[in-house]
């Protein structure tokens, strides 16, 4: 039956994969003509497809494009992981200790609300032009959608299965690892799925004011030297890339989450 379900998981991913993918083709082509926008500033599919695989430097280009992809999805990664371990952290200790919510939540709410693009700059002047800055940055991004997605999920646990875990001597520690975290599993895999993204864009948000590397630089610096089919190019892959990864999150979750005995729509 678990195998049926991630079967299922899988196909309904990829026919969503499918649909989001020619859903953004047609108003990628349709937005092109609508707003009359010039050829030489408005690449089309094919454009792209050509600057990857028919051009004289095709193979340069997929050379390059797959490299400045990894350097970003790397530094994805660590503001993913950034972001989702604070949160993780900071939702357990609201729960422990519930006058923690009311002192930290605030901060949390004033780090949301300012843009990034604000605070670069300050972020730059404290930690350099390092890995420091895209944890921090990524991590901003990542923080609060995780960290309400994950609070509200380790307060959905049962009250009856708490109140029993208690009865037999369980300390808050125990009750939150046994009780809370694994029927916040739903919660937790929504905040991945949502983070997911979100660290994608702080990762180019970093690289583009701080490191100087990866899609987010090369973008900016391809626009600056006029070069409109690597910009274009560049856009499709990490998009092409951040949805792939969206839905490969959900195939897990719904493997992962059949397996625990959630029912899932």
């Amino acid at each position: 039956m678990t195998g049926l379900r991630v079967a299922r998981a899988i196909g309904r991913s990829t026919g969503r994969a499918a649909i989001s993918i020619v859903a953004i083709l047609v108003l990628w082509v349709a937005g092109l003509r609508v707003f009359g926008v010039p050829a030489f500033v408005g690449k089309s599919p094919m454009d792209v497809v050509d600057y990857f695989f028919t051009l004289p430097k095709a193979a340069q280009n997929r050379s390059e494009a797959v490299h400045l992809l990894g350097a970003t999805l790397a530094d994805s990664l660590i503001g993913f992981v950034a972001g989702l371990g604070v949160a993780l952290l900071v939702a357990a200790l609201f729960l422990l200790v519930r006058p923690l919510e009311s002192a930290l939540l605030p901060i949390v709410l004033l780090l949301q609300s300012v843009p990034l693009i604000a605070i670069a700059p300050i972020l730059v002047l404290i930690f350099g032009r390092s890995t420091a800055t895209v944890a921090v940055m990524g991590g901003l991004v990542v923080l609060f959608p995780a960290l309400v997605n994950i609070t509200f999920g380790l307060r959905s646990a049962p009250r009856a299965a708490i109140d029993l875990a208690t009865v037999y001597g369980a300390g808050r520690w125990q009750t939150l690892r046994k009780i809370a975290v694994p029927a916040a599993l739903p919660a937790l895999f929504a905040a991945v799925r949502i983070s997911a993204p979100g660290a994608i864009t702080g990762a180019l948000i970093a690289e583009w004011l701080a490191t100087g590397k990866g899609i987010g630089y090369a973008i900016v610096a391809a626009v600056g030297e006029s070069q409109i089919g690597a910009v274009w190019a560049l856009a499709v892959l990490i998009t092409l890339a951040t949805l792939l990864i969206y839905q490969a999150l959900g195939v897990v979750e719904s493997a992962v989450l059949a397996r625990m005995g959630f029912s899932q729509s």
